[in-house]
């Protein structure tokens, strides 16, 4: 493996550590605030944590544009940016709620179904989906049954949420898939960003009590959710998968749910049963399993896509 390729896997692996890491993070900031506060401060944070970014390539493309065509390029993105970001909203609430009622390990584990849906919703927009991708899902649904189900044949209420919510991370990410072809990467976070903080806020005002004097408490864990689990883990996969074949920034940022089960159970002392790790492996194989035409792809098709 290229000296490069072997940098990118660890910029790789290191985002993985920080989004599974900000589990714990939502989970310890909501002791302090309600869910769609929290959200809505993180968000906020991760947004302007990208002003310089975009900063700076904004000289950039204005000076090969011109202000005509950025100004018209900036209206596309505000759209753009209202539709993810609405997704965005809808996940990032089930993820941030059902974190209330299960573990930071299980809603990590549980999100990464992202992985898994990905491929299935895409049927819906006539992509094609092969037999491994099916006999992951089903290997990754055994291991959901073991991590989420309990002896009386029901599914927590908080991993319902969380599964609903890695339906909608997966609908994130192809929308996200559409409009990238269409759009500027880092305006489009940037504008998903800003609106799923303004919704979120505007939710929080509704339903939850919200106090400023309670931002101080919950500062490191809003510190770490918004600017290095948005800001800074965002610019480090966009770096890393300029030199990173597909096969292996997959494998590396499935790790995110690993590192999630990891950061609940050193910092939070959250201890699952056998059965619970049993399942975890078996989500973990089944993601994988999921991907394996990506990891199959010949260096030469992988280096095109």
């Amino acid at each position: 493996m290229k000296k490069q390729e072997v940098k990118s896997a660890l910029l790789l692996l290191l985002t993985a550590a920080i989004w599974g890491f900000a589990f714990v993070a939502q989970r310890v900031g909501m002791q302090h605030m309600g869910a769609f506060t929290f959200n809505g401060l993180r968000f906020m944070l991760g947004s302007i944590s990208l002003l310089p970014i975009l900063y700076i390539t904004g000289k950039k493309s204005q000076e090969s544009k011109g202000d005509k065509k950025e100004i018209s390029d900036n209206k596309t993105v505000v759209v753009a940016g209202a539709i993810v970001g609405s997704v965005l909203f809808i996940a990032a609430s089930l993820q941030q709620v059902g974190l209330i009622y299960t573990t930071a390990g299980k809603a990590g584990f549980i999100t990464g179904l992202y992985i898994v849906f990905v491929p299935i919703l895409g049927l819906f927009v006539k992509q094609k989906t092969n037999v491994t991708t099916w006999l992951g899902v089903f290997v990754a649904a055994i291991g959901l049954y073991f991590l989420s189900v309990n002896e009386g044949f029901y599914i927590e209420f908080g991993d319902l949420l969380e599964t609903i919510g890695a339906i909608f991370w997966a609908v994130h990410i192809l929308v996200i898939d559409h409009f990238t072809k269409k759009v500027d990467a880092l305006k489009l976070s940037f504008a998903q960003y800003i609106t799923c903080s303004v919704l979120s806020l505007i939710t929080a005002f509704i339903f939850e009590d919200i106090s400023l004097g309670v931002i101080p408490q919950a500062i490191v864990p809003l510190l770490y959710g918004g600017i290095m689990s948005v800001g800074v883990a965002y610019t480090l996969q966009v770096v890393a998968q300029k030199h990173a074949k597909p096969s292996h920034a997959a494998i590396a940022l499935s790790m995110e749910s690993v590192f999630a089960s990891i950061g609940g159970l050193l910092l939070l002392g959250e201890i699952l049963p056998l059965r619970g790790y049993f399942g975890c492996a078996l989500m973990l194989a089944g993601m994988l399993l999921s991907q394996y035409e990506n990891f199959a792809k010949p260096v030469a098709e992988s280096k095109s896509v």
